[in-house]
């Protein structure tokens, strides 16, 4: 492995976290490319659950080198509180690197994401953590970098300029307190000096590496139908989940990608708001929900649960670019007597296998399915894609032929162990 992607082929929360903690065993950097802290990965090993964020799963391994790349917008109260809290489990994150372009969230981003949502005539379903907000003020220019810490004067600068323009907004829009740029610079004053040692020019630590041979995973956040140009807008997160984000977020060039993995649910999730044609509004999506314990990492919502959307998980193999699938949680389906994916679907009286990358006219769309024969048999313990029961191997197998991408790994269960590869 030189550099290997793994990237959400869904809606995000596809247990992308157990799949970067089983490949990090591999690799000698672990990168973290989009996505704030409104992410949420977690991996269950040795009889301990971790939850991580901002800071990339791979720092498991204490060989490997964390590294948060510039295309992450940071939230540096929400960094803190991650690293205390991987202290108290031992975890040692004196390692972690950190892009000195990367921007960040500041309070401001997480008190307008909270207004525009409350205010909102269509909400987006965000999880108010500033993300948006941030990616906005970086668009337009005007954004603070963790390189910014490093210059008190310089920042201060930056700092009281943005603040003109956004506590004219919280008062004169939202009616809101307007925030102090004193405040504001004693709480950044005091990240610098803690993160001051962990900065670094992160692609040129990342290019150095390859050309030393080293192996680097990359860890994407979300999932590919979030995507802020290729997922269903407006009902999308404000970065780029996909695998050419790897390449945007990290400075490496994409003829340097070698492997791109997609992680995929053997059913279908969402979070927030926004279209799903598979979505269950019945007992199988409560069944689904429960026993694949499908609330959110970071939010703690109960997630949106349907049947497996194989028209949205070709179309995300086609914009990715997939050499191989892993698909999750197969264990959840066990027990239903008959499973039904989505094929095609049904848009204004018309049949068509295209996914439609639109969030209004998705909403249109009606799913059409195809039903296969489910297993009773639990699934935890099979270790060989042959132990699984029979229809569990043709439902793997339909998935695969679908979609043209080889399924070369199976999760059976939230265990490091629990994992079928080949």
């Amino acid at each position: 492995m030189a550099v290997r992607v793994v990237v959400g082929a869904q809606w995000g929360d596809e247990a992308k976290g157990k799949i970067v903690d089983l490949f990090a065993q591999q690799a000698d950097l672990v990168v973290r490319y989009a996505g704030g802290s409104n992410a949420g990965h977690t991996v269950c090993t040795d009889g301990q659950t971790y939850k991580f964020h901002l800071i990339p799963s791979g720092i498991l391994h204490p060989h490997v080198t964390p590294v948060i790349a510039d295309g992450v917008v940071i939230d540096l109260r929400a960094l803190e509180a991650e690293a205390n809290a991987l202290a108290t489990q031992g975890i040692d994150t004196r390692r972690l690197r950190i892009g000195l372009g990367a921007h960040l969230t500041l309070p401001y981003h997480r008190l307008l994401d909270e207004l525009q949502e409350a205010h909102a005539e269509g909400r987006l379903g965000t999880t108010r953590r500033g993300i948006g907000p941030t990616y906005a003020d970086k668009a337009a220019r005007i954004g603070l970098r963790m390189a910014d810490l490093l210059d008190p004067a310089r920042c201060r600068a930056r700092l009281q300029r943005v603040l003109t323009a956004r506590n004219a907004m919280l008062q004169r829009v939202y009616g809101a307190q307007p925030l102090e740029v004193d405040v504001l610079m004693a709480e950044l004053m005091h990240h610098a000096e803690r993160w001051r040692e962990h900065l670094v020019d992160a692609p040129a630590l990342l290019m150095d590496a390859l050309d030393a041979g080293r192996a680097i995973l990359m860890e994407g956040a979300q999932g590919t139908l979030l995507d802020l140009d290729y997922g269903t807008y407006p009902y999308v997160t404000s970065s780029h989940p996909v695998a050419a984000g790897a390449c945007l977020g990290t400075g490496i060039p994409p003829n340097r990608l070698d492997e791109i993995w997609g992680v995929a649910k053997a059913y279908t999730t969402r979070v927030g708001e926004g279209p799903f044609p598979t979505e269950l509004h019945d007992e199988v999506g409560d069944y689904i929900r429960e026993r694949g314990r499908e609330y959110g990492t970071t939010t703690g919502r109960a997630r949106r649960c349907g049947w497996l959307d194989l028209v949205a998980l070709r179309y995300a193999a086609r914009v990715n670019g997939f050499h191989a699938l892993a698909i999750t949680l197969l264990d959840v389906l066990s027990g239903l007597p008959t499973l039904r994916v989505c094929t095609a679907y049904r848009l204004d009286g018309q049949l068509t296998r295209q996914f439609v990358a639109d969030g209004f006219t998705l909403a249109r769309c009606e799913p059409v399915y195809e039903e296969l024969p489910g297993w009773q048999e639990e699934l935890s313990d099979c270790r060989r894609r042959d132990a699984l029961p029979l229809n569990a191997q043709r439902y793997v197998e339909f998935i695969e032929s679908y979609v043209g991408v080889p399924v070369r790994l199976i999760s059976v269960g939230p265990a490091r162990e629990q994992t079928i590869v080949g």
